[in-house]
């Protein structure tokens, strides 16, 4: 029962969007399948922090979802900025339920166990510029993370955080957010979003405060999800 992440699926099933007009996403669709059913097992499960697919309403991404459907493991998914055909978690789990979508979670203010690991994570959000519209997102997303971090602290386990957004940049710090995790003292967080030769460079990876960063947006690992297991048995 192995556990991997990769974010940024950006599947253009639904919606006529391929993501192949952008250097180093040439075949990516059969590219993730391909590495997916050859690492994934059945058994295992794989985090999907954010921007999923292009559907802009939730009838939209019902190819995307059959694909990812397909695909083996349990498939916990988390909202990104681009994920516009999010609803509400009984409306999701209602959709996935008629349409025969049965290995797909959603983390949304809520956990996930995983050994002695609770999987916790939210969207969060970006605010370079201060706009009180951006703040009032970064607090509410902020609330949802405290709100899944608490759930599983409550429940014995050791929270590991994947975010969409990164949390901390080269420029500076999504505070709210930051608050968050070190007030629970989370020492591993995953995130995806940025993308490019140019933004992996300059994502922060490694050590950094205290908290141990990666970046997991898809074209980064090369379509490959990544398996975390042996990180997280040796975190305990």
């Amino acid at each position: 029962m192995a556990l991997f992440v990769i974010a940024d699926l950006h599947l253009p099933l639904g919606v006529d969007k391929p993501m192949d007009i952008f250097q180093g996403w040439d075949n990516y669709v059969p590219r993730l399948q391909e590495n997916w059913q050859h690492v994934v097992k059945p058994c295992d499960t794989v985090m999907i922090p954010g921007d999923f697919c292009w559907a802009t309403k939730l009838e939209e991404s019902l190819a995307d979802f059959k694909f990812l459907e397909s695909l083996n493991g349990t498939k916990i998914i988390s909202k990104g900025n681009h994920d516009y055909w999010w609803q509400t978690a009984a409306k999701l789990n209602r959709f996935f339920s008629e349409n025969g979508i049965n290995s797909v979670k959603i983390l949304h203010n809520n956990y996930y166990p995983y050994g002695n690991y609770g999987l916790c994570g939210t969207r969060g959000w970006i605010s370079e510029n201060g706009e009180a519209a951006d703040e009032k997102v970064l607090a509410r997303e902020a609330g949802r993370l405290e709100m899944s971090i608490a759930a599983a602290e409550k429940d014995g386990f050791r929270p590991i955080v994947f975010l969409h957004y990164p949390p901390v940049y080269v420029y500076g710090e999504n505070k709210p957010i930051m608050e968050v995790l070190r007030r629970h003292n989370i020492k591993t967080v995953f995130y995806g979003h940025i993308h490019g030769r140019k933004g992996h460079a300059l994502a922060v990876k490694g050590m950094h405060g205290g908290i141990d960063y990666h970046l997991i947006s898809s074209d980064y690992l090369q379509f490959m999800p990544l398996d975390i297991t042996n990180f997280v048995q040796s975190a305990e």
